[in-house]
């Protein structure tokens, strides 16, 4: 783990490279085949690599960039341990999302995406999990206009480790259709608020958004 990271750190190594055969790593390093072995799925369960079996130009074990998996999966362990709070994730959630809504760039044009998942969240059919993807994606959607690539890793890795989380309480709402179309019309005014460059609007309708749903999904959390 320490090679790759001072390899990363000096230049040697860059996201795309792909690194020598275990044996090869084993003999540069004076170690065990299976220490390196053991190194380099650690590596993968942070993100840091993926392998692949094979000879083709995707084969081997090739240095990636996706920091998100090692947070959603450590994020996720806490949860479950209950060590730390959906209320905690929330708040965290609010100081992320409304820092992105008070810093985006007025001058940001690239609104397609946003727009194309807002659109597709329209559809009164639409499965409460195919819903709640879409609307993660929207949130991550709006981030990039802030321009902030570690706010952004720290939203994508928390809306993976809390997908699961997430769903069980909207299936605890009674009436999941009309909660979808108020959720709708918010993100609709956000998305307004985002592109007008409106940092205050934005800013307030994020939060109210992010704690009016906590709230309706705690009340029935809690009844149930």
């Amino acid at each position: 783990m320490s090679w790759v990271r001072d390899q990363l750190a000096a230049g040697t190594l860059a996201v795309g490279d792909r690194l020598p055969g275990e044996r090869q790593l084993a003999e540069q390093l004076g170690v065990s085949r299976s220490t390196v072995r053991e190194g380099l799925r650690i590596l993968e369960a942070l993100g840091t690599l993926t392998s692949a079996t094979g000879s083709g130009p995707n084969s081997g074990t090739i240095v990636i960039a996706e920091p998100q998996q090692a947070l959603a999966l450590a994020l996720g362990m806490q949860l479950s341990s209950r060590s730390v709070r959906f209320e905690d994730v929330v708040h965290t959630r609010l100081l992320l999302e409304s820092w992105v809504a008070g810093h985006a760039d007025p001058d940001y044009t690239d609104w397609e995406v946003a727009q194309r998942l807002l659109d597709r969240m329209a559809d009164p059919d639409l499965p409460v999990e195919q819903y709640l993807a879409l609307d993660a994606s929207f949130h991550a959607a709006l981030a990039d206009a802030a321009a902030n690539p570690l706010i952004s890793t720290l939203m994508d890795g928390m809306r993976t480790a809390i997908a699961d989380h997430t769903l069980d309480r909207a299936r605890q709402l009674p009436d999941w259709p009309t909660t979808a179309r108020t959720l709708h019309a918010e993100h609709t005014g956000i998305l307004e608020a985002f592109r007008r460059g409106d940092h205050e609007a934005a800013t307030r309708l994020v939060t109210d958004h992010i704690t009016g749903y906590y709230q309706l999904t705690e009340a029935h959390t809690a009844a149930a």
